[in-house]
């Protein structure tokens, strides 16, 4: 009887669960973005941009969306010796958020290059996927139509008939953060009979 009411007690309180991964070059603002979504979805305050470190492995947050599912975001390095790791969680996530640092034109190559090599992957194939650009409330950030010609145009082939996204965000003051986190959201459900979600 008790294994069950166990068994019931489990399937009831159960969530979905979807897998966002945060990519991006060193500095792009990932570990920003990871700590306003916290303050947006769950009222606790995130780490102060002052105190953030370079993010040297993973971060992880779970954030709930309803009362029955969440999303899990994995923050990983974006190091170049870190982004050879990226891979290695292409196969679980639902949905990726790729951050790119507006201000740096300086290595918007290098951001394309690294765009490039996961849109490339089997494993991302049907993965929804949204292109923040970072750091729109600088003064020297790149508007979102300069940096759509100069990067996602030249992406745009890769990125195929998947859905994808572009938005203008600033993690520090956490504008267009909650509309970009509405998108993924919404992807990951449609794309459920291709990534379905895990129930814990």
């Amino acid at each position: 009887m008790y294994t069950l009411l166990s068994g019931l007690y489990k399937h009831v309180t159960q969530k979905e669960e979807f897998y966002i991964l945060i990519l991006g070059l060193d500095n792009a603002g990932k570990t920003t973005l990871l700590e306003k979504i916290k303050t947006l979805f769950t009222g606790t305050p995130g780490m102060p941009p002052e105190k953030i470190a370079p993010t040297v492995g993973l971060n992880i947050a779970k954030i709930p969306i309803t009362s029955t599912a969440r999303l899990n975001f994995w923050d990983l390095g974006g190091q170049r010796e870190m982004r050879s790791l990226w891979p290695q969680y292409y196969d679980e996530c639902h949905g990726i958020v790729f951050v790119i640092d507006s201000c740096d034109e300086e290595r918007l190559d290098e951001c394309r290059a690294a765009a490039d090599s996961l849109l490339t992957s089997d494993l991302t194939l049907n993965v929804p996927l949204i292109l923040l650009a970072n750091k729109q409330d600088l003064p020297t950030a790149l508007p979102p139509h300069e940096l759509k010609e100069r990067f996602v145009n030249r992406i745009a082939e890769r990125m195929g008939a998947r859905e994808s996204g572009v938005m203008a965000v600033s993690a520090i003051e956490g504008t267009g953060v909650k509309d970009a986190i509405d998108w993924i959201w919404t992807r990951v459900q449609r794309n459920r009979s291709a990534r379905p979600p895990m129930y814990r």
